[in-house]
Order: structure tokens, then C-alpha cells, then sequence
């Protein structure tokens, strides 16, 4: 029997699958790649009888490759809080999926396996942008103001290493950078003995910085659109950029959009903190997808954009 992990290789992603492994350690082929490779299922090459776990990946863009890898007699462990689509009933299927604004999939696999890996769960939900729920279950669990804040620095760190259109873009690519985090049943360890996540968040704070001189393309009391050049800091930074607008202005929806070489966007959307839904289906309505607090779009021609501003602006956030 094979065993394959197949997870998004942003931060929710790599923690679920490593708490996963620490449960039950087994030798298994991991697929994974950077934050846009969505349909990764259609890559595993598994027979019948193989065991396959599936962390932070939309089922609904993958649902031809699920049932197909069912239908050949794959057994299956899914675990996500994307949108679903129709989740097959099926004997070889263990579907775990919550759509929930307040989860992320390392918070899922933390309840399937009973906290035994809570750190881990932390720092997927801390860079997933749960900080207001990771901090809850942080000090509920005894991790003091210190731990926290390292927790947090881990997750943002490999969350922004998830970004970019290709592993020329990044730091580590996310295969090598799971390899370095399953070393360590304690993130806190890893933090001490490794330098990387030191490295990632120089690296992302100086992405941070060229941001300052830019311009909103749109904006209104209730959100704001950005646009960032084609550039490899502009590919990483995108998501963690999102991520920091929504949190220094929680009462407004946010979208980064990102010129592509061809001339099209890419877009990563936030909705308020304070009111957490409407990104998925704005995000929808162009090709891409996500969940109620945060979605993206992996190509919006240039013909689009100014559609996409009146749907962005006129988007009923929090209704």
C-alpha cells in the first residue's frame, strides 16, 4: 500500500499535514505546491488499496480527480474549509469539511486528532488569519504572551512563502520547507534551531516596505482595490499584504490585485474582520474561489477589471 499527502503549500495547509504525520507517523509521498496550484489531486498516481489525505484544497476544483481516484478503489481522508460542491457518498470517502468563517484545516485536523499537536494548529491558524481564534485556543491551552507571538511570527512567515507564480519566487520551495517543519513535533524548536523562518520574515518585511509608495486604484469609506506591479516581490507579498490591510482595518473589505505578465490580475480579496463574508462569492463570480472572510482569483483579463471594481464595491459585506 502507498500512502500520499496532498496538501496547498501555504501555512494552513503544511501544519495540518505535519500534525497529521506526528499522529500517525507512515511513510507517504507528498504533493503539494505554491498557494494557486489548487488542483493538486489530479497529480497523485495511487492504485487500489492506496491511502491518500487531502489538507486545505478546494474539493469542488478538484472533484473530477476525487472521484476518479475513488472509483479506482483509493481510499480517501479529505479535510478542507473551501467550498465543496457536491461531496461524493462513498464508502472509500472520509470527508471532514467545514465552511465555517471562524476554521481553517489545521484547526479541523486539531479536533480529529485531539489537540495532540496543538502547536502545529496554532501556527496553521495564526497564518490562515485567525489570530483573534488562535489566540483564544492559545491561552486556553497555557501558551504564554511570548509563545504566542513566536507562533504567530511562524505562521505569517511560512503563510507569505506560499506566494508567487513560481518557486523561482520564493525562498524555499514548500515540499523542502514541510520537510524542515516535520523535523519538529514543537514548532517553538524549530524556531530555535533553524534560521529559515528568521529569513522569511526579513524577506517579507522588506516586501512590505515597497508597498508604501503605492496608490489605491479604487476606494470608498467601506473598502479599498490595490494594484501591485509584476514583480517577483509583488507575487510574494500579495496574500500576506491582504491579510495585513484586513487586519489594520477591519471595518473594510480589501483587494490586491497583482499585474500578470500577459496583462491580465491576480486577486486576493478580504472581507471585513468586522463582518466576515462575501469574498468567496465576488471571487466566484470571475473564475476563482475561497471562503466567506478571504478568496482569490488566479486569472482576471484586463477587459474585466473595471467589472470587478463595480462587483467589489457593490458587494454586500456582511449581510
Amino acid at each position: 500500500m502507498q500512502r500520499f499527502d496532498v496538501c496547498n503549500g501555504d501555512a494552513d495547509g503544511l501544519c495540518a499535514t505535519v500534525q497529521w504525520r506526528w499522529f500517525e507517523p507512515a511513510e507517504a509521498t507528498l504533493i503539494t505546491g505554491l498557494k494557486r496550484e489548487i488542483t493538486l489531486l489530479g497529480r497523485v498516481q495511487a492504485r487500489a488499496g492506496d491511502e491518500v489525505n487531502v489538507f486545505d484544497l478546494s474539493m469542488q476544483r478538484n472533484q473530477a480527480a476525487l472521484r476518479a481516484l475513488l472509483e479506482r478503489g483509493v481510499r480517501i481522508r479529505y479535510v478542507d474549509h473551501h467550498a465543496s460542491g457536491e461531496i461524493p457518498l462513498h464508502p472509500l470517502l472520509q470527508a471532514h469539511v467545514d465552511l465555517g468563517r471562524d476554521v481553517c484545516t489545521s484547526l479541523l485536523v486539531d479536533r480529529l486528532i485531539q489537540g495532540a499537536s496543538r502547536a502545529w494548529a496554532l501556527v496553521g491558524a495564526y497564518g490562515d488569519n485567525l489570530a483573534q481564534v488562535a489566540d483564544a485556543l492559545a491561552m486556553a491551552s497555557g501558551f504564554d504572551a511570548a509563545a504566542r507571538a513566536a507562533l504567530k511570527r511562524m505562521g505569517e512567515a511560512i503563510n507569505y512563502n506560499a506566494y508567487g507564480d513560481s518557486e523561482l519566487d520564493v525562498l524555499l520551495a514548500p515540499q523542502h520547507l514541510y520537510r524542515c517543519m516535520q523535523a519538529y513535533r514543537d514548532p517553538l524548536d524549530m524556531l530555535a534551531t533553524e534560521p529559515i523562518i528568521d529569513e522569511l520574515d526579513a524577506q517579507r518585511q522588506a516586501d512590505l516596505q515597497q508597498v508604501a509608495a503605492l496608490e489605491p486604484l479604487w476606494e470608498s469609506p467601506g473598502g479599498q482595490v490595490l494594484c501591485l506591479p509584476d514583480a517577483p516581490w509583488a507575487r510574494r507579498v500579495i496574500g500576506v499584504l491582504a491579510n495585513e490591510l484586513a487586519n489594520a482595518e477591519p471595518g473594510r473589505a480589501h483587494a490586491v490585485l497583482r499585474q500578470q505578465a500577459d496583462g491580465s490580475y491576480s486577486a486576493s480579496v478580504r472581507a471585513p474582520l468586522s463582518r466576515p463574508s462575501g469574498a468567496e462569492a465576488v471571487c466566484q463570480a470571475f473564475g476563482g474561489n475561497g471562503r466567506a472572510r478571504a478568496g482569490g482569483i488566479d486569472t482576471l483579463p484586463s477587459d474585466l477589471l473595471p467589472r470587478f471594481i463595480d462587483t467589489f464595491a457593490a458587494a454586500p459585506w456582511g449581510a
